[in-house]
């Protein structure tokens, strides 16, 4: 029986808030947030051949700023207008190699479109759309909705599915609460419960193959105080998931 191994497992300092992977470069960016010293830094894996692109970066604003999307090798963060508010304010964007491309701080980004980014001017009433270059910041036309429709990605989210549906599994370890998240992929069963434990909640991942075996599981998150949401996703082939919310590890499916 084979067992399967991480491709990628990849520590960071501060915890994981945000994931982004980026369709046309294969790159996935991540969020790190250190909430004590209002802290934020950013990090960049190639999800094709495990490469770190970095990991650290951080930026002018130290806390008021958060990633907005990924495009074509690019990360495009946002500021924010007040520490109380969700309102983004202006884009910098920044490459694979963690290098400022650019930074406009009166745009704001719409949406991500199969053609790039489509923003508008926040000074300027109704909002006008228009596509930019994702390399450069420059607008390169109006906003044409048939050309410029949402960006499709290939990340899909596990079910929720009642904890008796896994009796016959013959997994290692018993399902705390009602519901149990679960996936199948490439002859693979996918799956993500809690236990609890002398007074403990923690969470785990079981990997199982089409003869029914276990061949992979892993401890996601000990001596937590509630449920956790969906502990996995799953992008082409590629299993993704956060341990002890600051460990990014991938598995090739």
């Amino acid at each position: 029986m084979t067992k399967l191994l991480p491709f990628i497992h990849e520590q960071f300092d501060w915890p994981v808030w945000r994931m982004e992977i980026d369709e046309k470069s294969a790159s996935l960016f991540v969020e790190l947030r250190n909430s004590e010293e209002k802290k934020v830094a950013f990090g960049a894996v190639n999800l094709f051949n495990g490469q770190v692109n970095f990991k650290g970066l951080t930026t002018p604003e130290r806390w008021l700023t958060g990633i907005e999307a990924a495009y074509d090798g690019v990360l495009l963060l946002h500021n924010y207008q007040s520490a109380t508010g969700p309102t983004h304010k202006g884009l910098m964007a920044i490459d694979a190699s963690g290098k400022t491309l650019w930074s406009n701080y009166t745009l704001a980004l719409d949406h991500l479109s199969v053609n790039g980014p489509v923003v508008y001017n926040t000074q300027v009433q109704p909002p006008k759309l228009f596509l930019a270059d994702i390399k450069t910041g420059q607008t390169v036309r109006n906003y044409e909705p048939l050309a410029d429709y949402l960006l499709h990605n290939h990340i899909v989210s596990p079910q929720l599915l009642s904890a008796d549906f896994f009796n016959n599994l013959q997994l290692p370890a018993q399902p705390y609460g009602n519901t149990v998240h679960y996936m199948e992929h490439n002859n693979y069963r996918i799956v993500s419960l809690h236990t609890f434990f002398q007074e403990k909640i923690e969470q785990h991942l079981f990997i199982i193959n089409n003869e029914g075996a276990i061949v992979y599981q892993d401890l996601l998150n000990s001596n937590i105080q509630k449920l956790q949401p969906e502990a996995f996703v799953v992008h082409k082939n590629n299993l993704v998931y956060l341990k002890e919310r600051s460990a990014l590890i991938v598995l090739n499916l």
